[in-house]
């Protein structure tokens, strides 16, 4: 069991890791008007395929919220404190 725990555990911090890069990316393309190098665009569409069939079900549930000219994402959000939670839950069984 020592060995699942551990290996959930990794799983879950390295995809906590992908939606952080995934995160920070997406802002750099926001904030650059060119878009960015084209290697950053490679890291975004692969962290976008690791990350998107998590968030997509998440988002029909919660919508983005309009905030004046802008909306949040509440789904990643969302699913960003749910990873952590459940690597909290794994520490803590295995």
């Amino acid at each position: 069991m020592d060995l699942v725990g551990s290996l959930l555990g990794t799983l879950l911090w390295l995809f906590w890791l992908v939606m952080l890069v995934r995160l920070v990316l997406d802002w750099v393309a926001v904030a650059s008007t060119s878009g960015g190098p084209s290697w950053t665009g490679r890291i975004r569409g692969l962290t976008w395929s690791v990350t998107e069939p998590v968030i997509a079900p998440v988002r029909r549930v919660l919508r983005p919220v309009r905030v004046g000219g802008m909306s949040i994402d509440l789904a990643f959000t969302a699913v960003l404190v749910g990873v952590l939670v459940l690597r909290a839950i794994v520490a803590a069984v295995f």
